[in-house]
C-alpha cells in the first residue's frame, strides 16, 4: 500500500513509500531536501522491514535540529 507522510522540522516536506503486509518498505521518495543524499537513503532502505529502518535511522539528527530526514523516514514507516 502507498503512504504519504508530512515531515516536520526538516528541509524535505514529504515522504512517500510503499509498505506491504509484512512491513517491507519499497519505493521511498522524498520531496525537497538534499536530493543526492535522500536518493541514496531511499536506495539503501529499499526492501527493508520498517522496524529495521526505524532501528537504524531513528534518532538521527541534522546539524542543530532534533530530527533529520532519515529520522523522519523512521517515524513515517512505523506510523502506519
Amino acid at each position: 500500500m502507498k503512504y504519504t507522510y508530512k515531515t516536520s522540522g526538516t528541509c524535505s516536506t514529504m515522504i512517500t513509500f510503499d509498505k506491504d503486509e509484512n512491513g517491507v518498505v519499497t519505493n521511498v521518495a522524498f520531496t525537497g531536501g538534499c536530493n543526492g543524499n535522500l536518493k541514496a537513503i531511499s536506495k539503501l532502505v529499499n526492501g527493508m522491514p520498517a522496524d529495521q529502518i526505524a532501528k537504524i535511522l531513528g534518532g538521527n539528527t541534522c546539524r542543530e535540529k532534533p530530527t533529520s530526514c532519515a529520522d523522519q523516514l523512521a517515524k513515517a514507516v512505523t506510523s502506519v
